[in-house]
């Protein structure tokens, strides 16, 4: 039997909240989006159970439709469904004969306690034949190698939000202009995302403007844009809770001077090498590997470091301005599960598999020892790719890389909205 608990509400401040987002393995198993649910699952008897709130006309005058026990069968295929009330009378009963429990302990202490306390009665009552489970295992590492293995419908969901995310990206870019500020681009990504249906960003949304596009987490999104800078743009939408990953980097006016050129064309160099790697039998350090040896390359060239290609790697002296993995999982998290590694080795990649191409270089401003044209120059271009049988999909073809592409996408910002750049 399995136990598996979906999300609460969150507290955002006194006595409001967070909008309520599922539990992605809750969602994963159930597709059933609403607070305070818990599914047994069980071979013999009832195979799937629900308890859930039940409806009450008060708080769904408050709060919205719940589906209610009698929901939970209609609407989402349960074969029998309670009220979340009566999971601690009902759990005995379903618990009885049972020889393995998956319950993920440490998530809720009143759910840990209630299982145990459960199973020690059952052993109590061993002599009457009620037995208690051999064992409690963690499902989730049978759940997230599930996960990690994409089906057909999961890769149409995240196809879908990789075109809502594209539409998006295109608008945000031709905002790009001096005198924006980048919370304005994040305005314009939010009002694409939910304009065709997403639920909103899949994680924070990232617009740093020159200097700021260095720093690898930047959210505050509240700084002008100047002449001269580029903007670095990572943001996806989440669509049925399947998330998009994608960086871009626009230059603000619409031309990439010349330093941003050279360090822009090596980074999607980078990429490419990289996405060239991805095939089934692969692993995600090869793919990692094949970006760097150009990135160590072009480093030297730029000025950035000294030595060979094999020295500043073997060194690590890269990190000083690429301190970041290629690639991460990418499902119903941004970050999504499933282990790198089996039996202490990198997990061979299999068709099915998607995850983040993004490579990157961040020359610090303050960085006194490069070259002071690359100073405060931050690139990264990410895409999601499903592998497949003969190699990779990428999910993000739609958004131009290419330096030219990259530029018209901002400059079709002044053909149609010139007077926005004097606001």
């Amino acid at each position: 039997m399995a136990i598996v608990q979906g999300a609460r509400p969150a507290r955002r401040s006194n006595d409001t909240e967070y909008p309520f987002r599922q539990d992605s393995d809750f969602h994963y198993l159930t597709g059933f989006d609403h607070p305070n649910a818990v599914a047994v699952f069980r071979s013999g008897g009832p195979g799937y159970t629900l308890f859930v709130e039940p409806r009450d006309a008060e708080a769904e005058t408050w709060n919205g439709y719940r589906p209610g026990v009698e929901g939970a069968l209609r609407e989402h295929g349960a074969d029998q469904a309670h009220p979340i009330a009566e999971l601690p009378q009902r759990l005995p009963a379903l618990l009885a004969g049972c020889r393995r429990l998956y319950h993920a302990l440490g998530l809720d202490a009143a759910l840990d306690a209630q299982i145990i306390g459960m199973a020690e009665t059952l052993r109590q009552r061993s002599r009457d034949g009620e037995n208690p489970p051999e064992a409690i295992a963690d499902p989730r590492g049978i759940l997230h190698e599930m996960r990690l293995r994409k089906e057909p419908g999961e890769i149409e969901l995240l196809r879908r939000a990789a075109a809502i995310t594209a539409e998006a990206h295109r608008e945000a870019a031709a905002l790009a202009w001096p005198g924006r500020f980048e919370y304005e681009m994040e305005a314009q990504l939010l009002c694409g995302f939910r304009r065709r249906g997403a639920a909103g960003p899949a994680y924070g949304s990232i617009v740093g403007g020159g200097p700021r596009a260095t720093t690898l987490h930047y959210v505050q999104n509240d700084q002008p844009l100047a002449a001269g800078e580029v903007v670095l743009v990572d943001a996806g939408c989440e669509l049925e809770g399947y998330a998009s990953d994608v960086t871009r980097c626009y230059p603000v006016g619409g031309r990439f001077a010349p330093a941003q050129r050279a360090i822009y064309d090596l980074v999607l160099e980078s990429q490419r090498a990289a996405l060239d790697a991805v095939r089934p039998g692969a692993t995600l350090p090869a793919v990692h590997q094949a970006a760097l040896a150009v990135l160590a390359r072009g480093m030297i060239e730029l000025g950035l470091l000294q030595g060979t290609p094999e020295q500043v790697i073997e060194q690590k002296s890269y990190a000083r301005y690429f301190m970041h993995g290629t690639s991460h999982w990418i499902g119903l998290d941004v970050h999504d599960v499933g282990a790198y590694a089996q039996e202490g080795a990198p997990r061979r990649l299999e068709a099915g598999m998607v995850f983040s191409v993004e490579p990157g270089l961040y020359v610090p401003q303050e960085d006194a020892e490069a070259p002071a044209e690359l100073r405060g120059i931050g690139i990264r271009i990410e895409d999601d790719v499903v592998v497949t049988s003969a190699g990779c999909e990428n999910l993000n073809a739609a958004i131009p890389k290419e330096a030219p592409a990259v530029e018209a996408w901002v400059q079709a910002g002044e053909a149609t909205a010139p007077a926005q750049r004097a606001n």
